[in-house]
């Protein structure tokens, strides 16, 4: 069947050549790196296999889930960088890479409503989960990554714990799915989400602030970390100082540079909200940034006018499918990105 087969036939195409892009990049045993002969990394690679989803690309999607099954370590996680399949950076391993991985598993199950991959999944997703947890600060936060040791870095980043939030309820999704409800994950996430609203002092606390990035922004947003109001608000308060017209999200405030996969992200933190006809505008203006083998290049700076960094990734394609499933519903996948706000009493 074609996912795309109800959208204008120049969307069809760029969309088919984006699934093309990504599954040609991917190894024989299932690894997605970042395009050919570059490094692999646990949440791209899982946003790559979403995208794969997206498109009706089933075995190419299991295998990417597969691999990452079999490079989960004992404790649940995953190194930050892999190459040639063999883990790159060993000093730290990131909790937001490592929770995402719920969120892929969630996703390929709205899609396929296949049962029996979700089971044979579900120790993997725990493991991951759990391991996450073991870093939540007192506060709420999950600190960042973990030390060769074990130990935790003790700081957390915005972006990266509403990923974890949004990553928190799919896991929890999925174990109401199998009748195996998880409490703890359920108290967690909730301290997470107070956290992330109320207590902004739990980051940030030994870096400069990552507010000047456009994630920091929206991520909250997309994750449903806000009411619908709230969340409208909270876009609309610095629209001007992250969207570019008629170009796309900038990745800071203060460069004239702006990123495909970000402008995608915006896209669904829009629709989480119910802001489609901005969401469209913004997704529909970065359709002249995909090039002739279905990639789409990660960024381009506006102001020089060139197109930068020399790359396209399967991770950036894979947020282009993202963003075109939740605006027109082309999978039952979609509804993991709308009408996400929280409902708060």
């Amino acid at each position: 069947m074609n996912t795309f087969q109800h959208l204008p036939l120049l969307l069809q195409q760029q969309l088919t050549d984006a699934a093309a892009f990504i599954e040609r990049q991917q190894l024989p045993d299932g690894c997605i790196p970042w395009f050919s002969q570059g490094k692999c990394d646990p949440w791209d690679m899982v946003e790559a296999a979403m995208g794969l989803t997206v498109a009706g690309k089933l075995l190419p999607a299991k295998a990417a889930y597969q691999w990452l099954s079999e490079q989960q370590l004992d404790d649940g996680s995953w190194f930050a960088h892999y190459q040639h399949n063999q883990p790159q950076e060993q000093h730290h391993r990131e909790t937001h890479f490592v929770a995402y991985i719920a969120t892929g598993i969630w996703h390929y199950y709205l899609a396929t409503g296949d049962h029996p991959f979700l089971q044979r999944h579900f120790p993997m997703v725990t493991k991951a989960i759990n391991f996450v947890l073991a870093h939540q600060a007192p506060d709420g936060e999950i600190y960042w990554a973990v030390n060769e040791a074990g130990e935790s870095q003790r700081d957390a980043l915005v972006t990266a714990c509403a990923s974890i939030y949004k990553s928190l309820e799919c896991a929890l999704d999925i174990a109401d799915a199998l009748a195996t409800p998880q409490h703890h994950w359920q108290q967690a996430r909730e301290k997470l989400g107070e956290c992330l609203r109320n207590k902004p002092y739990c980051f940030d606390r030994t870096w400069e602030s990552k507010e000047r990035f456009s994630m920091d922004w929206f991520y909250p947003v997309l994750a449903g970390v806000y009411s619908q109001e709230e969340a409208q608000q909270r876009l609309q308060q610095r629209w001007h100082v992250f969207v570019e017209e008629p170009v796309g999200c900038r990745c800071v405030s203060d460069e004239p540079w702006v990123t495909i996969a970000e402008s995608c992200e915006l896209t669904l933190a829009l629709v989480s909200i119910g802001e489609n006809d901005k969401a469209e505008k913004i997704f529909t203006q970065l359709q002249r940034w995909q090039d002739e083998d279905g990639g789409y290049w990660t960024g381009f700076n506006f102001r020089d006018q060139v197109i930068w960094p020399d790359e396209k990734t399967s991770w950036t394609a894979g947020a282009v499918l993202l963003a075109a499933d939740a605006l027109y519903n082309l999978t039952p996948a979609s509804q993991l990105f709308q009408n996400c706000y929280e409902t708060i009493t």
